[in-house]
């Protein structure tokens, strides 16, 4: 376990930058294409900060001692938090159970979405500030902003008030959003339930194989594909969200979920479809509002172009094995990663079929993005 120590990347972790692969399939050749790193871990999210540090959290199927980690422009690799630093102002020391979802602010604070599934603790939201390296808040999402089934996954920093947006699938059918108000805790879950967030009658297909969770008895069950991918525009306007398994993506004003005196009724009255969809994992908005979209069953990045709101695929590539972790680094570049998700033990009837190293990529895509998102 590393510490405080600026270490090689080769020795970290088994964390190493990434020259180009040869030999590797061609991309469809609408983006300009290169690698940007290698993880011996499958990623569990990704975001970058100001400073240009990729900040990795590391997916907890695979149960590795780091939760998340750092990759610094110079090329070291440490432990994020700083494990002899992760304590707040008075001193009291705090643990990181399960971290999926990842998002840097223009502040450079990094909120990282504990969802405890590892200890079975309670799910919480975590604010690291990267520059200064200290503890800037921990807000706890008990019940009832979570429920027993909640496996809070992704979410989405809005840019213009102090609220985070979480996606829950749950157990599908109770799939929500969480509003989060930075400022006093407050959590409270929304949509519950809704069409907008439940998974539809999709089978998420790659390789002509449906993804189903295998038992080690043989029998199987398709997983529950609910809220998952979430992102919000550049000036804080909409929030854009659907189910992972399901074709359509919404939005809703953010103004609306922040608003505490809309009743249930009227804010599911609020959402609207906006675009199709393929079944997908994470999305993405660059400044021109182009929504850009993991196409798991494609192996493809895609994108939902603002002037027709129509779907299409952007850059497509064989090596694309579950693409997610899309963001904006400070060089303009869309990054993301292939974690390979389907091969991992959950769906394999508990063996873990993933081939390490797991890349890192970086596009060009139609215009520049916020740095983090």
């Amino acid at each position: 376990m590393f510490l405080a120590l600026r270490i090689s990347l080769p020795l970290a972790m088994g964390i190493a930058l990434a020259g180009p692969a040869p030999g590797q399939a061609a991309g469809s050749g609408k983006g300009k294409l290169s690698d940007a790193a290698e993880v011996t871990h499958s990623p569990g999210g990704m975001t970058i900060t100001p400073s240009g540090s990729i900040i990795l959290s590391l997916h907890q199927f695979q149960k590795t001692v780091e939760r998340v980690v750092e990759i610094t422009p110079e090329g070291d690799v440490l432990s994020f938090p700083n494990a002899e630093i992760s304590r707040g102002k008075e001193g009291a020391p705090f643990k990181l159970d399960a971290v999926l979802g990842l998002q840097c602010d223009k502040r450079g604070v990094v909120w990282m979405l504990d969802n405890g599934r590892r200890g079975e603790a309670v799910p919480k939201l975590v604010g690291w500030d990267s520059g200064a390296g200290e503890l800037v808040k921990i807000i706890y999402l008990p019940e009832p902003a979570t429920t027993p089934n909640s496996f809070v996954n992704d979410l989405a920093v809005d840019p213009e008030e102090p609220f985070v947006y979480i996606t829950d699938p749950a157990a599908g059918a109770d799939a929500a959003l969480i509003v989060v108000d930075l400022e006093s805790g407050l959590a409270r879950r929304v949509l519950q339930g809704h069409f907008s967030v439940v998974p539809e009658a999709v089978d998420v297909v790659i390789d002509g194989r449906v993804l189903e969770v295998k038992r080690p008895d043989g029998s199987s069950v398709k997983p529950m594909g609910g809220a998952g991918p979430i992102a919000v525009d550049r000036k804080g306007r909409w929030v854009y969200f659907g189910p992972m398994a399901g074709r359509t993506l919404y939005r809703i004003r953010a103004e609306h979920l922040r608003d505490t005196s809309l009743q249930p009724l009227e804010l599911v009255s609020r959402v609207e479809g906006y675009a199709p969809k393929p079944p997908c994992d994470g999305i993405s908005m660059d400044s021109k509002d182009n929504i850009y979209v993991a196409d798991v069953g494609s192996k493809a990045i895609g994108v939902i172009r603002a002037a027709t709101k129509k779907y299409e695929i952007y850059e497509a590539n064989d090596r694309f094995l579950w693409p997610d972790g899309l963001c904006f680094g400070n060089d303009g570049r869309l990054y993301f990663y292939a974690n390979q998700m389907h091969l991992m033990a959950p769906y394999n009837a508990g063996r873990d079929r993933s081939n390490s190293p797991f890349q890192i990529y970086k596009l060009k895509a139609l215009s520049s993005g916020s740095v983090g998102r």
